[in-house]
């Protein structure tokens, strides 16, 4: 098995292996010639290349986002993660709210924080928590609990975050990361 990264967990790393070994089993063409294949599409955008291998080629988002990587690894990849990480949290504000998530969510044994380039995450065996900036320094905490009660509301259908994480909650300030909130955080780690 390769390398693992130190920013997914073990059933994470199997999960992404799967992916890539399904491809050229299931595809007959090895993720190389997927990626030469994606050099060629004429769009130019993320998204749009995405649905150009997907409407073209047949292949589900998780290929495609895989065939991608590898055909455009850009500057700040999965493996930078201090770079992707300074880049999301820019912003002071959204940064001190980030730091107290980080330090809840670190509360607990055998977590693994991921870095993404839209948000962080957080897993035990699987996803728990993830957060996200939003304008105005504030942030979007993602949870794998129920939206119950006055401050989780359910997710909203544009995350992109796992299907795991049910509920979210909006951050203010780094304030907002309370008791209440980390008993949800103590809830969603169990939960994984």
């Amino acid at each position: 098995m390769a390398k693992r990264d130190a920013n997914i967990t073990e059933r994470q790393a199997k999960w992404f292996a799967s992916v890539r070994e399904g491809l050229e089993r299931e595809t007959g063409k090895t993720l190389e010639e997927w990626a030469e294949i994606a050099r060629g599409c004429p769009e130019t955008a993320h998204r749009a290349r995405l649905e150009w291998l997907k409407t073209h080629h047949g292949l589900g988002q998780n290929r495609a986002s895989t065939v991608l990587d590898a055909a455009f690894p850009n500057e700040m990849g999965w493996d930078d993660p201090d770079a992707l990480r300074a880049a999301l949290w820019a912003d002071p504000a959204a940064r001190a709210i980030f730091e107290a998530v980080a330090q809840a969510a670190a509360a607990h044994d055998d977590v693994t924080e991921g870095q993404r380039k839209g948000y962080t995450a957080w897993s035990r065996k699987v996803q728990f928590a993830a957060v996200k900036p939003l304008k105005g320094g504030a942030a979007s905490l993602g949870l794998a609990v129920p939206p119950e009660g006055e401050r989780l509301a359910p997710r909203g259908k544009s995350v992109s975050w796992s299907d795991r994480l049910k509920a979210t909650v909006r951050l203010d300030r780094p304030t907002d990361v309370d008791a209440e909130l980390a008993a949800w955080l103590k809830r969603a780690y169990e939960n994984s």
